[in-house]
């Protein structure tokens, strides 16, 4: 863990900036406050992956070592405290392995809740194992038509044109957080694909194992598959502030409310970005990204003793969203059309901005 020494003097060290979430967006803050004051960030894994890279690594794993990072790499003038936050106060974050830590100014960037590894070698090893478990299947069932679920679906289809792939999804069309002209021509790519797309269906995830390789959906229709992969939405990461100081400020959602400068609402020091947010706007990782800009800004501000007037504000974003089709192509919802193809296949698909995100972290991004 790197030290909390600096080039502003000892000043800074009143300033101390605590992260809740080492995610896309809670990364970026403590990243580029690391030097501006006292940061600490708190997360229950030692690194920090780009999530959107995460499909195209269960098809080929060696994808994995330039999209998982180790916090270590990018977060050199900081301290981390690798555990899950349970509780927050008006002045200090409490975590599960019993550290609390006190903060001048709060960054909550929970993001979901997931069980992915701890460590960096276990989930590069995780990776291994679900690409083994595709390679060696005949057939695949995905459970999930969200752009998680359409995206590993169109990764599987281009690597392994020969496999049976089956998507159930429990809605009424795929990618339901954008419109529905992207949507059809998702349902009509995959199509094309020879994936099978069953809608209105779902699958008791309570009730399934692979050992007999059969599952019943909802409808009553058996599918059979050699392995499957559940690509449903995970649960905000939220659920340890419902009985905290920030109770009030959850939505019915979870989120937590925020104001035009991304804090908590009612709040001067504590902020919240990225998915666990009440932004209204699509849910994505470089919206994400953008939340954290303003919230660094604000940050350095607050910290010089800048009036609320010289804060930046963050406006929501329209429906933009590109959904990678394979390694070429992708469809792609833009606020002037709707497009699908190699052209925004170009913009994402091919290396899913891996580089440019490294190149932000400060790191080479090859």
């Amino acid at each position: 863990m790197a030290g909390g020494g600096g080039g502003e003097g000892s000043s800074r060290m009143n300033n101390r900036v605590v992260v809740v979430g080492g995610g896309v967006a809670g990364a970026l803050v403590a990243k580029n406050m690391q030097f501006h004051a006292d940061v600490v960030l708190i997360d229950p894994k030692e690194y920090f992956e780009i999530t959107w890279a995460q499909l195209r690594s269960m098809v080929e794993p060696s994808f994995a070592e330039r999209s998982v990072i180790n916090h270590t790499d990018y977060l050199t003038n900081g301290r981390i405290i690798t555990s899950s936050a349970v509780n927050v106060t008006e002045a200090k974050v409490l975590t599960a392995n019993g550290h609390s830590i006190a903060y001048d100014y709060l960054v909550i960037a929970a993001g979901h809740a997931d069980s992915t590894p701890r460590n960096r070698k276990d989930r590069l090893e995780q990776f291994q194992q679900d690409s083994q478990k595709i390679k060696s299947s005949r057939s695949v069932l995905i459970i999930g038509g969200g752009p998680t679920g359409v995206e590993l679906a169109g990764e599987i289809a281009v690597d392994y044109p020969e496999k049976k792939v089956t998507l159930v999804h429990k809605g009424s069309r795929l990618l339901e957080f954008i419109g529905l002209k992207a949507s059809n021509k998702a349902m009509d790519w995959l199509t094309s694909k020879n994936v099978e797309v069953l809608l209105g269906q779902s699958i008791d995830l309570d009730s399934i194992s692979e050992a007999d390789g059969v599952y019943t959906t909802s409808a009553g229709e058996k599918i059979t598959a050699d392995c499957h992969f559940v690509c449903v939405a995970k649960p905000l990461g939220s659920s340890w502030l419902k009985e905290s100081v920030l109770e009030d400020s959850l939505d019915q959602k979870g989120r937590l409310l925020v104001d035009e400068n991304l804090r908590v609402r009612g709040r001067e020091n504590i902020f919240a970005i990225g998915d666990i947010a009440d932004v209204p706007e699509i849910k994505q990782g470089f919206l994400a990204q953008k939340h954290a800009t303003v919230v660094v800004k604000n940050l350095k501000q607050l910290i010089k003793g800048a009036g609320e007037n010289k804060l930046a504000t963050y406006k929501p974003s329209s429906a933009i969203a590109i959904v990678s089709l394979g390694r070429k192509e992708a469809v792609a919802q833009l606020p002037f059309a709707t497009v699908i193809g190699c052209l925004p296949g170009i913009i994402k698909s091919r290396d899913l901005f891996v580089s440019k995100t490294r190149e932000e972290m400060g790191l080479n991004p090859r």
